[in-house]
């Protein structure tokens, strides 16, 4: 027989892998991506709630988890199995919201911490009529969207406790979602259908993941009439064969007046094999050895498909973040090498710009010509930013992974941009003014230049190209030659300082949403990593 293998080097191989798995994040919407997040949150369910717990409390009792779809009456039978009502019954109970688990009073320790389901809040209440519902909580009858009641039983045995889970079908996504939570929390998955639904896809579902897993588990065909109980059990179980599940095993229960018998219970006839089995299930050793077995081996043994598809998924995120990254950089550095092309052959010297160089100095100020030339060079600046910008937007719109949050949309506005560069135009131009005040300063003459007009001339020689070329000369008449030189070296160093910076800053600014999802390449071979080692310490 195979055992449970509890080693602390095991546990610990599988924390290890717990905070690989539960670091993996699939931010970007691709094809694969919502089956990812699934996995990665079932996964991390099975290994919080069932698998690490029973790990280190192999003699806590077995967990038996009723699911099924609505109006199987999965209710009805975890009452039945008590032998008192203890989860209310019906389409529209209380439990839908808030799933009670039963066990023996002298097993509640086990339940009333955090040992599985760690994530749902602990509900006690006294024995009372359950039909009054304002009494499952304190303080009025506001349940809370995730909590786990708690119930005690002395008609169960020690060493079973049964929970009764929310439909899987539920219009409430958050009931599908919590219902699902549960099961992953099983030592035995009790699948509940009824006649009139024993073929619908929801039941099926669920049978073929706990085949998945090779988990613990147990079907029961539910409210099935009299008239053709032979009938349907003998197509449910042709069904179950076809599906390779025909070792299973299964319980039949007639469709009665519940109403007939006392607080809407079954009669123990009705639901004594199944009671049988589970009993013997938690009391047998032999048995019990078995069940947690099966489910704990069965769920170690999805890893090795489960974790390389994680892996898969999270390769495929980083690659198509950055297939949007190198379109950002390929569309700023080739929009930048345009923009150092444009400013070398003068063209911020055009326009007004020009008309205010040819003017200067007789009917334009050097403050003027200053005027013209920022404003003409954050125009270009900002021309350069607009194009890479829409080049992005081009190659993003092929890309189904820029339609994430954060990221669809995400353009830029020309105001705010212009703003930003009319910032850094203005700031280079107070340093080039700074500059000249400087190099006027060190001439020994008995007059200095006007440090503006100095400015001026150095920023049209610096941007003006060919159409610029006297200002040079002026600027040589007005601080030397040398001066000239030593100016223009200085004012050029700071331009392209100032011009790389603008571009730098508004290239990251676009890449900013895509830096914030934090995709790595890391995961991939993290989470490889993580299970070779469990499988090495298996």
């Amino acid at each position: 027989m195979v055992t449970l293998d509890v080693r602390p080097q095991l546990l610990d191989t599988l924390s290890a892998l717990r905070d690989r798995v539960a670091a993996a994040r699939f931010p970007l919407p691709l094809a694969g991506a919502p089956r990812a997040r699934a996995n990665r949150d079932e996964l991390l369910a099975q290994l919080d709630d069932y698998l690490v717990p029973r790990l280190r409390a192999p003699e806590a009792p077995l967990l038996a988890v009723v699911g099924g779809s609505t109006g199987a009456g999965k209710s009805t039978l975890v009452n039945s199995l008590v032998g008192r009502r203890v989860s209310e019954a019906g389409v529209l109970r209380p439990t839908t919201r808030t799933p009670v688990l039963v066990c023996h009073p002298a097993d509640h320790h086990w339940f009333s911490g955090l040992r599985v389901l760690p994530d749902l809040p602990r509900v006690w209440v006294p024995h009372h009529d359950s039909r009054d519902d304002d009494l499952l909580l304190p303080g009025g009858g506001d349940h809370p969207a995730r909590a786990l009641r708690i119930e005690t039983a002395d008609t169960l045995p020690r060493g079973l406790a049964l929970l009764d889970a929310p439909d899987v079908d539920s219009l409430v996504a958050e009931n599908r979602v919590l219902a699902a939570e549960l099961l992953c929390a099983a030592d035995i998955w009790v699948m509940v259908t009824s006649a009139a639904r024993y073929a619908d896809a929801v039941p099926w579902h669920l049978l073929r993941t706990a085949k998945e897993y090779d988990a613990m588990l147990v079907t029961v065909l539910d409210r099935v009439p009299h008239q053709v109980v032979s009938e349907v059990s003998r197509q449910y179980a042709a069904l179950l064969t076809k599906a390779g599940l025909g070792d299973v095993p299964r319980f039949t229960v007639p469709e009665l007046p519940e109403s007939v018998w006392s607080a809407g219970l079954l009669p123990a006839t009705a639901v004594a094999p199944l009671r049988t089995w589970l009993v013997q299930s938690a009391q047998d050793p032999g048995a019990r050895q078995y069940v947690m077995a099966r489910t704990a081996h069965g769920l170690l043994d999805s890893l090795r498909t489960r974790m390389p598809e994680l892996a898969g998924a999270a390769a495929a995120q980083y690659a198509a973040a950055l297939r949007l990254t190198n379109a950002v950089e390929g569309a700023y550095d080739s929009e930048h090498a345009r923009l150092r092309d444009r400013l070398q052959s003068g063209a911020v010297l055009a326009g007004g710009a020009l008309k205010r160089w040819r003017a200067f100095p007789l009917d334009c100020t050097a403050g003027e010509l200053l005027d013209a030339l920022v404003e003409s060079l954050a125009a270009l600046l900002l021309c350069a930013v607009t194009a890479a910008d829409e080049r992005v937007a081009e190659a993003w719109r092929r890309e189904p992974a820029a339609a994430a949050p954060g990221l669809a949309g995400h353009d830029p506005s020309p105001e705010s941009a212009e703003h930003r560069i009319g910032l850094a135009v203005r700031r280079w131009r107070r340093e080039l003014e700074e500059y000249a005040e400087d190099e006027a300063r060190e001439l020994d003459r008995t007059v200095s230049p006007d440090p503006e007009a100095v400015a001026a001339l150095v920023a049209t020689a610096l941007l003006g190209g060919r159409r610029a070329r006297h200002a040079g000369e002026r600027l040589a008449d007005r601080v030397g030659a040398h001066g000239a030189l030593r100016l223009r070296d200085r004012a050029e160093r700071l331009l392209t300082e100032h011009v790389d910076r603008v571009v730098h800053r508004e290239r990251e600014r676009r890449l900013a949403p895509l830096d914030a999802l934090d995709i790595h390449p890391e995961p991939q071979a993290e989470l490889i990593a993580a299970l070779s080692v469990l499988q090495k310490e298996r």
